[in-house]
């Protein structure tokens, strides 16, 4: 049996990133100079590997991550599926632990294993991973598709990693993340193998 392969990176930076701001699903942020630069580095790494097809929630940031990769006319098709989880009214906010014991409150909850509980106005990590489903469930019906390259965002990223890799999702902080970091994953047909973590590697500055 062929093995497939999942290049899944987190999107790149974006103002809000930079300055802290909660985003979540719904706000739609653009990348900033060091997203772009960071785009342009993963691209410039990665542009030999023969992707089939590349994937990306519909948030623009997340499109923008990987958009040299579409331009070289690669297969693109977003799913909200894969959108960030809604962070509800704490969305474009600034988050502190001074200021929003009950925000930091909810993720130690999450951590204590109180995965449906949803943040106020928003969702609980059991409900993303509930949407993400259908995608998971499509993307491994294409085996013709043997390497792919799914571009994605933080809290949601851990919670796909934690259903790939059958993790309780109370153990997702365990999947750390920055901007444009890289997981490369292989799937037998029966189980996910997790071959790169959280690879920052082509971020660094090139060599003079």
């Amino acid at each position: 049996m062929s093995i497939k392969k999942i290049y899944l990176i987190r999107h790149g930076q974006t103002d809000f990133n930079l300055k802290g701001i909660v985003q979540g699903s719904g706000v739609d942020a653009a990348l900033n100079e060091t997203g772009r630069r960071q785009a342009a580095r993963f691209f410039e790494k990665y542009k030999h590997v023969a992707f089939q097809k590349v994937y990306t929630s519909v948030l623009q940031r997340s499109i923008q991550s990987v958009q040299g990769f579409i331009d070289l006319g690669i297969p693109h098709e977003q799913h909200a599926g894969l959108n960030e989880i809604c962070w509800g009214t704490r969305e474009g906010t600034l988050i502190t632990p001074e200021e929003d014991a009950y925000y930091h409150d909810t993720l130690s909850r999450w951590c204590d294993g109180e995965t449906a509980l949803c943040i106020e106005g928003g969702e609980s990590p059991e409900l993303v991973a509930a949407r993400q489903m259908p995608f998971i469930d499509l993307m491994l019906s294409r085996p013709e598709e043997e390497t792919v390259l799914i571009c994605m965002h933080g809290r949601a990223m851990r919670i796909l990693l934690s259903t790939l890799l059958n993790y309780p999702l109370k153990c997702m902080d365990q999947f750390v993340h920055e901007n444009l970091c890289l997981y490369e994953l292989e799937y037998t047909g029966s189980m996910f193998v997790v071959k790169r973590f959280c690879d920052v590697a082509h971020l660094q500055e090139p060599a003079e």
